[in-house]
């Protein structure tokens, strides 16, 4: 089944919205996750996990010598699903 159209998506290596430039997942690809994963805040959260360690594979590639900041990379691309999806 393909994906729903999703104009704000990941620009790879850099993480950043190929629509608006923002550091994805930027608050549009927030709303857009949010709802198509409306009834499922597992599966919200399985899918933002594997895309950390993706983006954290990136990142540390591009930047090795920079020392990424795991609190913020979780919660940048994890810590808002679950306050919003969970009750």
């Amino acid at each position: 089944m393909p994906l729903p159209d999703r104009p704000h998506l990941p620009l790879r290596p850099l993480w950043l919205c190929r629509t608006c430039g923002t550091p994805w997942p930027c608050a549009d690809a927030r709303l857009t996750l949010l709802d198509e994963y409306a009834g499922d805040p597992v599966g919200l959260s399985v899918y933002l996990c594997g895309v950390l360690h993706e983006a954290t594979a990136d990142l540390h590639r591009l930047h090795p010598a920079d020392r990424l900041d795991p609190a913020a990379l979780f919660a940048r691309f994890l810590g808002w699903a679950r306050r919003r999806a969970m009750p």
